[in-house]
């Protein structure tokens, strides 16, 4: 199925993870913000660029992202979040009841778009096949501020064969756009993860004897920032439950690897 399939489903109303769809293409975080506020939060997108890869942004009240491909983010998402005064306030499979003329729409990288080529190089991962995810984490490192907006970094985790992460960080390093190289492997405590506590309670937590955890910074990031900036309403897409789009998943530079 192409991404332009999977994004008909959802507009259709089917609600499901993507992790593991669309294996090629890559799928991103959303988030709509307030135009009073939206300059201030492409600033901390770009303080913050391995947990925030700017992939595009919108005009304010305009539901389309041309360069990614023929979306309207009112409906082609499979489950969003609301928050109001930065708090989250509930999950809907549409948002077309709650759209506003001043919201500015931001697509922000994700790790599940480089999942397939880890798998494609030899990298052996227990969370990516269908209906399963890795799993996400607030840690204590703080993020760089930009106006409002703040907070501290989300990771995701995937638990990886110790003689595979070598690997695995060549292959990711080469993914900018979807978080690139992890930013700490092994005790998940030095960065003040806690393994029992995932966020929503989503995705696999256990770390099996041979394997070690491996963390990639996170676009759930952002979510921490609106909390930090209070602002009085924004949407996201609900955790898990990404935009795919119809740019492909492609790793950068010269080193890259390719099967």
């Amino acid at each position: 199925m192409t991404p332009a399939d999977w994004r008909q489903r959802f507009r259709a109303g089917e609600v499901r993870q993507t992790a593991a769809l669309c294996p090629g293409w890559t799928q991103a975080n959303l988030a709509l913000i307030p135009a009073a506020f939206a300059d201030d939060f492409e600033a901390f997108l770009h303080a913050n660029p391995a947990a925030c890869p700017l992939l595009a942004r919108g005009s304010a009240g305009d539901p389309a992202l041309p360069d990614l491909g023929d979306i309207d983010l009112r409906h082609d998402l499979p489950l969003y979040r609301t928050f109001r005064d930065g708090q989250p306030t509930g999950t809907l499979p549409d948002i077309a009841a709650h759209w506003r003329d001043d919201l500015v729409p931001f697509a922000i990288g994700c790790s599940l778009s480089f999942e397939a080529d880890l798998v494609a190089a030899g990298v052996t991962l227990r969370c990516h096949a269908p209906g399963r995810s890795c799993s996400a984490f607030d840690t204590a490192l703080p993020n760089r501020a930009a106006g409002l907006f703040g907070g501290n970094l989300v990771v995701t985790m995937r638990a990886v064969a110790a003689d595979q992460v070598a690997l695995a960080t060549e292959v990711t390093r080469n993914h900018p756009q979807a978080h690139g190289a992890p930013v700490h492997t092994g005790d998940p405590a030095v960065i003040g993860v806690d393994l029992s506590r995932p966020i929503d309670g989503l995705g696999l937590t256990d770390v099996r004897s041979g394997e070690v955890a491996v963390f990639w910074a996170c676009g759930v990031t952002m979510e921490r920032a609106i909390a930090s900036a209070r602002l009085p309403f924004a949407i996201t897409h609900a955790p898990g439950h990404m935009l795919i789009t119809d740019l492909p998943a492609q790793p950068h530079g010269a080193s890259a690897w390719t099967p």
